[in-house]
């Protein structure tokens, strides 16, 4: 069987009455249910399929939605198609990666994060007709709609040598790892989008985009785990660095303007005046960049006597 059959599952989220989709919702949960009980093996109509589940987090609640899609890989990429089984608009996973493109993907027994970065232009067209050769029903689900289908590429996110975990600490610097290489790419993007004396670049607006909106998305997560969960644990157990807790926790605040700033000015680089653009991008990642060095700074030492993962509470 084609892993194409498998996008069928997604085109509810999108049409169909609210009996249907509540329908085709409880057969997705069944199926992921299945998967992850026999370590992604499934039976039924998709057994021998290629299939993983995709987690995306909802545009508007921020909420977790799992489904399973069929897969592709082509060109050394992982690939996903939001065909909706040639239904008229996007279905619903493919909108809330749009609006949050940190996903979650689960291969096998393999489960790690990934940015949902579809595919443009030439390039989209050309990973397209990969998907077509190895599984022919998406080109029959594009004959039967006039929406491009899109092509999404999911991006493995450590572009570092993994890092051995055993302390809150070493957590905290693999998160600011990553998030140090996600600026780095939108540094690299960008100068690749200006390369031909300002004009824009194929292929790599949604990029820069859903690199920028990964990293933004990313360092929400991280401050809020900081300043709900670590920071106050830290207070009571270390009061000296009350203060210091104090200060950081300001600057979440302060960064979150700063992050708002960054994703407006990404947004609106296909107008962009070069040279101001870079200035501005600089002057925006080196604020970034500080407040990451500045809580290693304050917090490394702390940081480094508490084991992560913890212990089991008994």
């Amino acid at each position: 069987m084609s892993s194409s059959s498998f996008n069928s599952s997604d085109s509810t989220h999108s049409t169909g009455s609210a009996g249907s989709t509540g329908s085709v919702d409880s057969f997705n949960q069944a199926v992921v249910k299945e998967f992850r009980a026999n370590g992604g093996k499934v039976g039924g109509p998709f057994e021998g399929g290629d299939l993983l589940l995709l987690t995306t987090f909802g545009a508007r609640t921020g909420r977790e939605h799992t489904v399973p899609l069929g897969f592709v890989r082509a060109e050394g990429l992982l690939l996903v198609v939001a065909s909706a089984a040639g239904a008229a608009e996007d279905p619903q996973w493919y909108r809330n990666l749009l609006a949050r493109p940190m996903v979650g993907v689960e291969l096998g027994e393999e489960v790690f994060d990934a940015i949902a970065v579809p595919a443009e232009g030439a390039r989209r067209d050309r990973l397209f007709e990969a998907v077509v050769r190895a599984a022919p029903g998406y080109g029959d689900y594009q004959r039967h709609t006039e929406r491009v289908l899109p092509v999404v590429v999911l991006e493995q996110t450590g572009d570092a040598p993994p890092r051995e975990i055993t302390s809150l600490a070493d957590k905290l610097l693999e998160v600011h790892d990553w998030l140090r290489a996600q600026l780095r790419h939108l540094r690299a993007e960008s100068e690749a989008h200006f390369a031909g004396g300002g004009g824009p670049v194929p292929a790599l607006g949604l990029q820069i985009r859903q690199h920028c909106l990964a990293f933004c998305q990313g360092l929400t997560v991280h401050h809020t785990g900081e300043d709900r969960g670590v920071f106050p644990a830290l207070a009571r157990s270390h009061p000296r660095l009350r203060g210091v807790l104090d200060r950081l926790a300001e600057e979440h605040l302060a960064l979150s303007g700063l992050k708002d700033g960054l994703a407006a000015l990404v947004a609106g680089i296909g107008t962009a005046e070069p040279g101001a653009f870079r200035a501005e991008l600089e002057r925006m990642t080196a604020g970034l960049e500080a407040h990451l060095a500045h809580e290693e700074r304050e917090l490394l030492p702390a940081l480094a006597g508490i084991p992560f993962p913890p212990a089991p509470q008994h």
